[in-house]
């Protein structure tokens, strides 16, 4: 011990900016602004699932689905996606190692709290067409009133045909809003706690005021929003039994900062992590021992369910055929041994310590912004609720490999402790017995209409997952 200084004995992260030369930092900056052209591109997880195939595609990756229908032959060191219903993916950069002895992976998640439209959503009111919402994921009713919105999403016809719904991110395009109380008629409102300021049944999108007469002169507002979607999409009012239309904020993904050192924008948990992982995927050229693979999961926000989220069995199905296509042998224990040998990274954001909120935090055990990539060895709430509590014998090794990468890294936790907390997908994973933990970028205003992040956070995170993938 003796022979050890205090620097060397101690752990301080500090700005990840402090530790880059000039020509890194521009580096960083530049992989930033991919990022925001990718925020620009994407407001769905439908739409993050069409973005990561098509560059998945440009790199040379192949459908698994084909190698499943027998239509190609799997080859280990090719690179294959494979697409869950349209809203969740998965990569996998194949190494020459049977997948039964584990795989790399990092799982992020692609949806994002947002406002649905309803099944039934059109009425009009006093001279007002309103569309009616359903929120999703946690969010801040009153952060969504008077900003502009736009609709993105998808409608199923009677004949089968699947149309795109896509209205207020081209400049002729019409924008929508939700409107709120003026604060001078607003003194009882203001009395209210926050969560209650904006009932959820007011959370309805204002479509328009100019109705579509008929032949006898009677107006309706509802029927000019209805015709207006019949001439430009070709759809009918029972459409929307079958549309799955989504109500996102309608402004740019930005830099912040006079040294444009954030990103600002909407959608950031979980893309950041996404993007991260995405890039670092596709930057693998190496052959492998070990597959690598990038799970890009839905349904998060609201718990993981359905067909597309984690708690679905559509990736240990993946794993089961990727097994499967390295031995044609049909055998369920393989499929386990193949998960319980398993390493994962859980790509997900951290909340960034905020000065303005310091009581929020444990101020020794939080996520500094553009420390570089946050650990968090638990998540969940209170009492480590909902958490997966990683080994450390796990952790051992992720950080022995960001070390000799030289990646910036920081261990923290989610909050102050009777707060709240939250969850991610780390918790199911872990029931498959892969080993796990937490680690992304951390993010100010989070499951706001406008997040923050730092671009060295996210540089040094996609530099994480790339590291993990082909070296754990």
């Amino acid at each position: 011990m003796a022979d050890k200084n205090l620097n060397e004995i101690q752990f301080n992260p500090v700005s990840a900016w402090e530790t880059m030369d000039e020509t890194k930092t521009k580096d960083v900056l530049n992989f930033g602004e991919g990022y925001i052209d990718f925020l620009n591109q994407v407001h769905t997880e439908r739409q993050s699932a069409d973005f990561i195939i098509t560059k998945a595609k440009e790199s040379g990756y192949d459908d698994f689905n084909d190698v499943i229908t027998g239509k190609i032959k799997f080859v280990p060191g090719n690179k294959y996606y494979y697409c869950i219903h349209g809203k969740s993916v998965i990569l996998a950069a194949t190494g020459s190692e049977d997948p039964a002895n584990g795989v790399n992976i990092v799982g992020s998640h692609i949806d994002a709290p947002r406002l649905d439209f309803k099944p039934n959503p059109f009425y009009e009111d006093n001279g007002f067409g309103y569309a009616k919402t359903h929120y999703y994921g946690g969010i801040k009713k009153y952060q969504w009133t008077a900003i502009p919105l736009m609709l993105k999403g998808v409608v199923f016809t009677n004949d089968g045909k699947k149309i795109d719904i896509s209205i207020g991110d081209k400049p002729e395009d019409p924008m929508f809003t939700i409107t709120d109380l003026l604060p001078h008629l607003a003194a009882d409102q203001m009395k209210k706690g926050a969560s209650e300021f904006i009932p959820a049944e007011n959370l309805n999108i204002l479509l328009g005021s100019m109705p579509l007469n008929d032949e006898e002169g009677n107006g309706s507002i509802k029927a000019y929003i209805i015709n207006y979607l019949y001439e430009k999409y070709g759809i009918v009012q029972r459409d929307m039994a079958t549309a799955e239309i989504e109500v996102v904020p309608a402004f740019k993904a930005c830099s912040i900062g006079f040294d444009k050192s954030f990103t600002g924008g909407y959608g950031q948990d979980d893309r950041v992590c996404a993007y991260a992982s995405l890039m670092g995927i596709l930057d693998i050229n190496e052959p492998l021992k070990k597959t690598a693979i990038c799970y890009f999961s839905d349904k998060e926000e609201v718990g993981s369910m359905g067909n597309t989220g984690a708690r679905s069995v559509a990736f240990n199905n993946f794993i089961a055929e990727l097994c499967y296509a390295y031995d044609n042998k049909d055998s369920e224990i393989r499929t386990r041994r193949a998960l319980a040998s398993s390493n994962m990274l859980s790509a997900d954001v951290s909340a960034g310590f905020d000065p303005n909120f310091a009581e929020a935090f444990d101020k020794t055990n939080c996520a500094y912004i553009s420390r570089g990539v946050a650990m968090e060895k638990y998540t969940g709430s209170r009492g480590k609720s909902g958490a997966s509590d990683a080994n450390p014998e796990f952790i051992a090794k992720v950080v022995n490999i960001f070390n000799k990468a030289g990646v910036p890294w920081q261990i923290s936790e989610m909050g102050r402790m009777d707060l709240g907390g939250g969850g991610t997908i780390a918790q199911f994973m872990a029931d498959l017995g892969i080993n796990i933990i937490d680690c992304g970028v951390p993010v100010l205003s989070m499951h706001a209409p406008f997040e923050v992040t730092s671009k060295a956070d996210l540089y040094w995170t996609y530099k994480a997952y790339y590291e993990f993938m082909i070296n754990m």
